[in-house]
């Protein structure tokens, strides 16, 4: 049957509709299609900046780790260096030969090195405090007074006095300043300068013996002349013939004309200059040698002589150090004698190889000397025995000196003097 135009209508209206649902369909299928892509767009953007800024983080921390790790290293380097700078210095503080102290404002003693402790007597075990209190007064002294002043104290010498023997240091203290130029305390340098001294003191001896010796030889050697010639015009005279009464006086001048040419011998021995050959000399050998020859006449008076201790040998005169020493025990069993003591003499010697010396101390049991004139003993004509002629002691010390050494008196552990001669070791000890 044959379509109505309203059919027609309805069925071109139907496709039209079907036609828009479908175009509706896929536009919103292509809707959703897109939405989808541009969702999964945006999950991958943010994954990527997640990734970028974890990485971003990452690369941070491992900067601060790396940079922490540089400033622990360059701080351990720098307690390494302090460590190095501290060690040092207290290296360099051990190692002074000089004396070092520091105080502070107040008076505390912060540092002392081992040489100071040496030299001021003082032991490694003493603490800080207790070693401020040891410090010799003229030591303190002088650092107090760059205390108060704030000043430099250059190499000023002070002299210490103690029972066995005098020191003299030479001392210079400096102000210690703060940061801010405030005075913070002082730094003290010193030295011994004992030998130095020594020292000078040997050669104005020196050059004392050679000036009497240029002086008075002259004068000796003519007055010897004419004692001999007294003494030859005594001998003209024949005794027998002699009434009684002048026979004595003749006799008397024959005798003091022998005494006094004996002591002009003696004296220009003495005055002369020495004449040394110096050579390599064992001093045990001498001492034994010395005391042997005057052991018989100590045994003979009730006593002895005893030679010990630690002996080296040294580049010497053998004859004239031989001579020394055996003056030094004839004068020791002589002084014993002369108060009618039995001698009892000990030559003792030790070996200070700090010092490259040997000290040998020639000890009696006599009635010592008096501390007044142990100044005094080394001079020419100087004597204590009734017929002594004064010269002993001063030629020993003449014969010790020329060798470089030195000659001292002080108190013997016997009860009586001892005699100490200090001589130099030889180069090869």
């Amino acid at each position: 049957m044959p379509l109505t135009p309203d059919a027609y209508a309805l069925l071109g209206l139907t496709a039209i509709v079907g036609a828009l649902a479908a175009a509706l369909t896929f536009a919103i299928l292509r809707f959703f299609a897109a939405a989808r892509d541009a969702r999964r767009r945006s999950m991958r953007g943010t994954a990527g900046e997640v990734a970028l800024l974890t990485a971003a983080l990452q690369d941070a921390v491992g900067k601060l780790k790396a940079q922490e790790r540089a400033t622990a290293a360059r701080a351990e380097a720098s307690d390494a260096r302090a460590e190095a700078s501290e060690r040092l210095s207290g290296e360099i503080i051990s190692s002074l030969s000089a004396g070092l102290l520091v105080v502070a404002l107040n008076g505390e003693l912060r540092i002392i090195n081992p040489a100071g402790r040496r030299m001021l007597g003082i032991g490694d075990d003493a603490p800080l405090q207790e070693c401020r209190r040891l410090l010799p007064a003229p030591l303190s002294e002088v650092i107090d007074e760059c205390l108060a002043t704030g000043g430099p104290i250059a190499r000023r010498a002070i002299r210490l006095g103690r029972d066995d023997a005098t020191t003299h240091l030479g001392v210079t203290v400096s102000p210690l300043f703060h940061e801010s130029s405030a005075l913070n305390g002082a730094i003290c340098l010193f030295t011994d300068l004992t030998a130095v001294k020594e020292l000078e003191g040997q050669l104005r001896l020196k050059e004392s013996l050679a000036t009497v010796g240029e002086l008075t030889a002259g004068i000796a050697h003519e007055f010897r002349n004419g004692l001999a010639t007294i003494h030859g015009y005594s001998k003209l005279f024949d005794l027998k013939q002699l009434p009684d009464p002048y026979r004595p006086y003749v006799e008397g001048i024959r005798a003091e004309a022998e005494s006094l040419g004996q002591v002009v011998t003696n004296f220009l021995n003495f005055a002369k200059p020495a004449d040394m050959t110096p050579s390599r000399v064992d001093l045990q050998a001498i001492c034994e040698r010395a005391a042997d020859e005057l052991r018989g006449e100590a045994r003979a008076l009730g006593g002895d002589i005893t030679v010990r201790g630690e002996f080296s040998t040294i580049d010497g005169d053998e004859v004239l150090l031989r001579q020394a020493f055996t003056n030094l025990i004839r004068n020791a069993v002589e002084a014993c004698a002369g108060a009618a003591l039995a001698p009892v003499v000990v030559v003792r010697s030790e070996i200070d190889a700090a010092q490259k010396a040997m000290r040998i101390a020639v000890d009696d049991s006599g009635p010592g000397i008096d501390p007044a004139a142990r100044e005094r003993v080394f001079r020419p004509f100087f004597t204590s025995k009734r017929n002594g002629t004064g010269l002993g002691l001063a030629l020993v010390q003449k014969i010790i000196v020329f060798h470089n050494g030195r000659i001292a008196v002080g108190a013997s552990p016997l009860g009586g003097a001892s005699l100490q001669v200090t001589l130099p070791l030889d180069a090869e000890t």
